[in-house]
């Protein structure tokens, strides 16, 4: 296909999956489920700080660690003591366990003593790049130097080590987009959407190299950067908007390349 009919192709693919049905099988479901900003931040960015491996596994270990907060999260955050961390010693979710979920909640409880919002945190560390990569560097290395376990930092992927961040790329779609369609949330109005990197991961990588919009082999930071430069020259407004189509064709179409 010609770049063009690639764009065209796409186009239709976010159609298909952008829309309100794809949330019920999704974890955006979990931060969908409040009306502040703030426990929306914290419920998403835990959300996806454990996405990975199976869907519904992810859907079930999210519900139960926003339970875990008392289903107001913020709250929970600004009011924790270590006297609470009894509270999230059954928590696990693959590696991810009650030791990592305190050391985010303390961290949490850091940025938030510091600032506003989550995004204002965030937005505090991007210094006028061309993407939220090195933001996300920065900002990693702003909330983990608030763990006194070494064994958490594994769970901030960092750009800046090589790492496609897919999991903070994610949450950052969550919250920056706002395209009207109902699935991402668009609670960071200071935010670009234009600066959002695609989430990258097995499904939508797999499926970029199949449209031969992506040549490097790894899912890492350059294979990103690359990603980047064929999704803005489709929509150099909204490039993320795509991680709908490459994902879903990914995971809801087997049969993806005879239909291309």
């Amino acid at each position: 296909m010609t770049n063009q009919e690639l764009k065209e192709f796409l186009d239709e693919k976010v159609d298909v999956y952008n829309r309100p049905d794809f949330i019920t099988s999704d974890p955006i479901q979990i931060p969908h489920r409040f009306s502040i900003k703030q426990d929306a931040e914290i419920a998403g960015f835990l959300t996806a700080t454990i996405a990975w491996g199976n869907r519904k596994s992810i859907i079930q270990n999210a519900e139960k660690l926003v339970r875990l907060l008392g289903n107001s999260p913020y709250d929970f955050v600004m009011e924790y003591k270590p006297s609470h961390k009894k509270q999230l010693q059954n928590f696990v979710h693959r590696t991810f366990n009650a030791v990592d979920l305190n050391q985010f909640i303390i961290a949490l409880q850091q940025i938030y003593t510091q600032y506003k919002t989550m995004e204002d945190g965030f937005l505090h560390h991007y210094n006028n790049e061309s993407d939220y990569l090195s933001a996300i560097e920065r900002f990693r290395a702003s909330f983990i130097c608030h763990f006194n376990e070494a064994r958490t930092n594994k769970h901030f992927s960092n750009p800046g080590a090589g790492s496609a961040a897919k999991r903070i790329n994610m949450f950052l779609r969550w919250m920056v987009r706002n395209d009207k369609r109902g699935v991402d949330m668009g609670w960071w109005e200071m935010a670009s959407p234009a600066l959002l990197s695609c989430p990258l991961d097995v499904h939508s990588g797999n499926v970029a190299r199949g449209l031969g919009i992506l040549k490097r082999h790894q899912n890492d930071r350059k294979a990103v950067e690359e990603l980047n430069t064929m999704l803005r020259s489709f929509d150099e407004k909204d490039p993320a908007k795509y991680d709908f189509a490459l994902f879903g064709i990914g995971v809801f179409e087997e049969n993806w390349k005879t239909a291309t």
